[in-house]
């Protein structure tokens, strides 16, 4: 009867029986002995377990037990889910069990074969960042941390192709692609056969490169094989490309195997390497520095959602006369909790994660309302111009003309009134745009200033082509003026620059009397700085002006 049943099933099944701690093969059907697993327990059915499935099946409520098992075929190994069951026969001494064998090779490697396409970059062929972080884990469990392992150190080091998101712009995305291809057959080509390349962003690449050491000699023979690819140019399709990358560098620690922290910590020296034009490695402190930017980004949002933010004013002053001809608006944001936090430190943050545009706005409007207030407090229109900064990054992002006309427009404020301050980072880095947008904006009847004048890399032959009121002097060459030579040539050669170009001079910094009648006898038009007042909230900021008036 059992055999009968058995027969007609599709898949390997047997009854066995348990007597005390033997097991024997009471009968099979023709899918079983087809397979090689005749009666008897060959090699091919491991006897353990069997044994144990048949044990836990004894023991369970459910009466039954399943466990993975490959066969051991020398022509191709078969991967089974093996199922025993306990029968309720009556009248049987010995319990007896039904054994049955699901085939899932096919099922296991289809699995398998999608995971690993899964696991790779369709354009490079490399690992992604799923699979580049498996096999990194692969590798270390292979060599564990316990004294036997000979992995040794390692670095994870992630390489970022600087102006990819320019080149993939202006040549389209074959070139982009052609481009990604090519880094990374260099990559290839320079690394050993122990290094690991892997894709995990869209300009981004990674690598796993055991160390023999962590000595500075160690970390720059590698940082030079990567930077080696990087210098000859790159042909690709009609163009000649010159490409550079950052580097970020983290190394390994005893007992920390966690591939995704090692790639996280990576890219926060990463992201300081943009900045350093230098190959960085990640140090303990810019966890926390990294911790502290996503803690005031999350704040920061807040602060602006619920007008939190204040707008303070430094005076700016005419020099001929010591008169107030208006005021540079600066945010600053006391935090409940963390008080007074520097926009040195906030605005690099909000610059990183698109706040800068709300925040922009927010200022500009604020300024506008600042101005409507102290027109209605003096009962007469001051003569008075609010400077407001605009950065690089919302430059670049927003749509500024549009932007300025449509607060000025909702605030009733004469475009005449309000000035613009520009860094000169603006057109450096698209100069084409930077005059675009310049000359829309003088269109409004707006006054542009370039601020940090001297710190930049304007190409001065361009900069008389904008339409530039004002150019600030940086507080870096006026405020110890007096004490170094070179900082009052230099000052001298922007007034002059700003005189050929009908251009007025802003000099920042100003903290002394004898800095002040200086910069006057140079000619500058304008001064601001902690001499005449530090940037103070508005309504002190108007009883100074008034102060001065009177």
């Amino acid at each position: 009867m059992i055999t009968a049943a058995l027969d007609p099933l599709p898949i390997p099944a047997a009854v066995v029986l348990r007597a005390g701690d033997d097991l024997e093969i009471v009968v099979t059907n023709p899918a079983f002995d087809q397979r090689g697993l005749a009666p008897g327990l060959p090699a091919g059915l491991d006897a353990q377990l069997l044994a144990d499935l048949v044990s836990i099946a004894h023991r369970n409520d459910s009466g039954h037990a399943v466990r993975p098992w490959m066969s051991n075929d020398p022509v191709k190994a078969r991967r089974y889910d093996v199922t025993v069951a306990r029968m309720d026969l009556r009248g049987m001494e010995w319990p007896h069990f039904l054994v049955s064998l699901l085939d899932r090779t096919s099922e296991i490697e289809t699995h398998d074969s999608f995971r690993r396409e899964t696991m790779r970059d369709s354009l490079t062929g490399l690992p992604n960042r799923a699979g580049f972080e498996d096999e990194v884990e692969r590798r270390l469990a292979d060599h564990p941390a316990d004294g036997r392992s000979t992995m040794g150190a390692f670095a994870i080091i992630t390489i970022d192709i600087a102006r990819f998101s320019q080149i993939n712009e202006c040549a389209g995305s074959i070139v982009g692609d052609e481009l990604i291809i090519t880094v990374a057959r260099r990559l290839m080509g320079r690394m050993r056969k122990t290094d690991l390349v892997a894709r995990i962003g869209g300009n981004e690449f990674a690598l796993f490169v055991p160390l023999r050491g962590t000595t500075p000699r160690e970390l720059t023979r590698i940082t030079n094989r990567i930077r080696d690819i990087f210098v000859q140019p790159y042909r690709l399709s009609d163009l000649e490309i010159q490409i550079d990358g950052a580097i970020g560098i983290a190394l390994s620690k005893p007992g920390q195997t966690d591939c995704a922290n090692y790639i996280r910590q990576s890219q926060i020296a990463l992201k300081r390497a943009k900045r350093t034009r230098q190959a960085e490695i990640y140090t303990p402190e810019e966890l926390d520095k990294a911790r502290r930017r996503f803690t005031l980004e999350t704040e920061l949002r807040k602060a602006i959602e619920l007008d939190r933010l204040e707008l303070y004013f430094q005076p700016l002053i005419d020099m001929s006369n010591g008169f107030v001809t208006g005021f540079e608006a600066l945010a600053r944001w006391k935090d409940p909790d963390y008080g007074m936090i520097s926009p040195v430190e906030f605005i690099p943050v909000a610059e990183e994660c698109g706040l800068i545009l709300p925040l922009g706005r927010w200022a500009l409007e604020r300024a506008c309302q600042v101005l409507n207030e102290w027109d209605a407090k003096a009962g007469e229109q001051l003569p008075l111009k609010i400077s407001v900064n605009v950065s690089a990054a919302q430059f670049a992002r927003d749509d500024i003309p549009n932007m300025v006309s449509g607060i000025l427009r909702a605030n009733k404020t004469r475009p005449e009134r309000i000035m613009l301050e520009l860094t000169e980072s603006v057109v450096v880095s698209d100069p084409a745009r930077a005059a675009k947008v310049m000359h829309a904006l003088r269109a409004l009847d707006v006054s542009l200033a370039m601020d940090d004048f001297g710190t930049g890399y304007s190409n001065l032959a361009y900069l008389q082509q904008l339409p530039i009121d004002v150019l600030k002097i940086d507080r870096s060459f006026v405020t110890h003026m007096l004490q170094e030579r070179d900082k009052v040539a230099i000052v001298r050669a922007i007034l002059s620059l700003a005189s050929a170009l009908g251009m007025e001079t802003t000099a920042e910094g100003i903290e002394t009397q004898e800095i002040a009648h200086t910069l006057a006898a140079l000619g500058c038009s304008y001064g601001q700085g902690y001499f005449y007042s530090p940037p103070v909230p508005a309504n002190l900021a108007y009883d100074f002006m008034i102060n001065r008036m009177g």
